[in-house]
């Protein structure tokens, strides 16, 4: 396309438009960056970034409110939110993430498909925009991951999953890189997930053992750790009863996000110490709605700050309520567009509309002409 650079007003859109450029990531851009970095590295750190990030974290300069948005049952079960989390001179990031129990089965695609938008604090610019389904499930993991090494016994060699889906690989992903895990047992009530767990979880060398519903009682009686990661109809839960488990068993329980949703029998939760993600979340929509607020342990960022209060902990029963904390995703998502600059990875466009006069939008007209011409040129400028 040619565009016309010597109508008025050109070069100051120009330069305005190159001055507040937006790094779009796309699908391919997110495969490259871990591809070369490897998916190893790249949990490990996300998981060292995001246990510094709590352990500085500090709730009278951040704004962290819970998730809100829109829940329904027509066409089909679900909810799209916002999850935005300010952090000062750190940046503002907003998830916008839709929840979807039916996608697996009917249309291919993953319970939690979401995208995030990173801004700069001082302007509200929009910094990048970048994928957040992929990065969902990696700092779930990520996240329990940290917990777990505060509540779990050291020495836990057996992990237990209940719920084979997408979020039990990236679950099993992170506790390996901090536990030695001599075995996984899974169960799902679908056959299809449970079959695949072994050949997904392939590339831990790992034993994986799958068992039926009458062999969920072993599972749970010989976990060391144990994640549920659900995808159960709000009212339906719990996803199994009490049961003998070990003394010092520890359980991420990350599958509740709903009012009514829950994964643990409420017996458990009143013997076990529970520690959720972010409080005010839990007690809406995770595994705390059925606690009062004297049976709700330490929050995580609390657990992480004054870890050496519970080491005693680990010779307990304890439960970490992940339901999903927006620091985990602004912690993700600064990580990647850190390393996609370093990498050159991504698009720079010219996304939103920064007039050369602050005053007048109508400054982005000239001589009769629109400025999309001068929006591509900013974004790609023109070869002579």
């Amino acid at each position: 396309m040619l565009v016309n650079r010597d109508f008025p007003g050109f070069w100051e859109a120009t330069l305005a438009l190159m001055k507040y450029h937006s790094l779009l990531l796309d699908a391919a851009d997110l495969c490259t960056l871990i591809g070369q970095l490897g998916r190893d590295r790249f949990m490990d750190e996300l998981i060292e970034r995001l246990e510094t990030e709590i352990r500085h974290y500090d709730p009278e300069v951040a704004q962290v409110p819970p998730r809100n948005g829109v829940h329904y049952r027509r066409p089909e079960w679900g909810l799209l939110e916002a999850m935005p989390a300010h952090f000062g001179e750190a940046g503002t990031t907003v998830k916008l993430v839709g929840y979807h129990p039916a996608n697996p089965i009917r249309y291919q695609m993953p319970s939690v498909v979401s995208t995030i938008a990173v801004f700069e604090s001082r302007t509200g610019h929009l910094a990048g925009v970048l994928d957040g389904t992929f990065l969902t499930a990696l700092r779930t993991g990520a996240a329990s991951a940290v917990a777990s090494r505060v509540l779990a016994a050291p020495e836990s060699g057996c992990l237990g999953v209940i719920g084979c889906g997408a979020q039990a690989v990236t679950q099993v992903h992170a506790l390996t890189r901090r536990f030695d895990i001599a075995k996984v047992i899974g169960y799902d009530i679908d056959d299809a997930a449970s079959a695949s767990l072994a050949e997904r979880l392939s590339f831990l060398g790992v034993p994986v053992e799958i068992v039926d519903r009458d062999g969920r009682t072993a599972l749970l009686e010989e976990s060391d750790i144990l994640c549920t990661c659900t995808s159960s109809v709000p009212g339906e839960g719990p996803v199994f009863e009490d049961f003998e488990n070990r003394p010092h068993l520890h359980i991420n329980a990350v599958g509740s996000d709903f009012d009514r949703k829950f994964e643990l029998p409420r017996a458990l939760l009143e013997r076990a110490l529970v520690c959720p993600d972010f409080r005010e979340q839990a007690v809406a929509e995770g595994d705390c709605q059925q606690l009062d607020e004297s049976g709700i342990g330490p929050d995580l960022w609390t657990l992480i700050q004054q870890a050496n209060d519970y080491a005693e902990t680990r010779n307990l029963l304890t439960v970490f309520d992940s339901t999903g904390w927006a620091l985990e995703d602004h912690v993700a998502a600064r990580m990647v567009l850190d390393y996609a600059k370093d990498m050159s990875l991504g698009r720079q466009s010219a996304m939103e509309c920064v007039f050369p006069d602050p005053k007048n939008p109508y400054s982005l007209l000239a001589s009769g002409e629109t400025s999309a011409g001068t929006f591509r040129a900013a974004a790609s400028p023109v070869q002579d």
